[in-house]
């Protein structure tokens, strides 16, 4: 089940599915203005970067995250493993985050595109995945998945998985979809071009085993729902830029019966202290002009 909530002037959206604590924000609450108001999180925007220190210092502060991990985001499949580290960073180039370093918060920006948090209980990992159609295509889902697996020990059965407001069935029109979205989800197509993204991504999720009762989808339209930045509608009122809309998910310091700050469950012979480490052979693409 899928939550509203506030606190400090913000609003925000939680899963009943995720054991650990998580946020898909609205707009409301930030300092940002203009096009930019107010909670934008996005640091390519465009909007002063003092504004949106302050905006994701808000909503660290809302979860309780003292080192937030974001990614420079590109519609690619690149996922980093994200290391100990003491300080807040963006990572260049992926669109994916893993990480099993309790008081590590991961970040996904996003105006239209979703944002896929998943946990996996029994080994304390969580991931956070930037996902378009670009991303749809490439299945950066089941890429996730499998690196989970790999690397992890991660049984696809019990990840929980949540799928944040992004772009509906209502909105999500594909003129050029013969071209731009693969022929085993043109089934997925509604009517006038439109097609059910959410429907799409929980697919990939079944099947790369995840199961059903542990997948939850928030069902709010960005470009319907004002609360939130989308890029399609600001396109449509001829804005060029608009915000990010940010999604969260902590792994704390503490859980109930489980490992505490410093012991942890991170695999230091795996990881690199100072930077992500790649899972996927292929470079970024170019970043595109759409959404982030």
């Amino acid at each position: 089940m899928i939550r509203e909530k506030q606190t400090s002037g913000l609003t925000w959206f939680s899963s009943d599915r995720l054991q650990v604590p998580h946020a898909m924000f609205s707009r409301r609450g930030g300092v940002s203005t203009s096009c930019w108001s107010s909670l934008n999180c996005g640091s390519a925007t465009g909007d002063h970067q003092e504004k949106v220190r302050e905006n994701r210092r808000r909503m660290k502060e809302c979860l309780g995250i003292s080192r937030l991990i974001s990614a420079r985001q590109v519609h690619g499949d690149r996922i980093g493993i994200i290391g100990p580290g003491p300080n807040d960073r963006e990572v260049d180039g992926c669109d994916a985050l893993i990480t099993d370093v309790p008081g590590t918060g991961l970040l996904i920006q996003q105006a239209d595109c979703q944002a896929i948090l998943l946990h996996v209980p029994d080994k304390e990992v969580i991931a956070a995945v930037h996902n378009g159609w670009r991303g749809t295509r490439l299945n950066i889902i089941g890429a996730v998945i499998k690196t989970l697996e790999r690397r992890f020990g991660a049984d696809p059965s019990g990840i929980r998985a949540v799928i944040s407001p992004s772009l509906g069935p209502c909105c999500a029109e594909f003129v050029n979809f013969t071209h731009e979205i693969p022929s085993r989800y043109h089934r997925f197509g509604t009517r006038d071009h439109l097609f059910d993204f959410w429907a799409i991504s929980r697919e990939q999720l079944l099947t790369a085993g995840v199961r059903q009762d542990r997948i939850d989808l928030c069902r709010l339209c960005t470009c319907c729902d004002r609360r939130f930045f989308s890029y399609r509608r600001s396109r449509k009122k001829g804005q060029v830029a608009t915000g990010r809309n940010g999604s969260l998910i902590l792994l704390p310091l503490l859980r109930p019966n489980g490992p505490e700050s410093g012991s942890g469950n991170h695999r230091s012979g795996e990881h690199d202290q100072s930077r992500a480490l790649w899972e996927s052979g292929s470079p970024p693409p170019p970043t595109p002009g759409c959404a982030k």
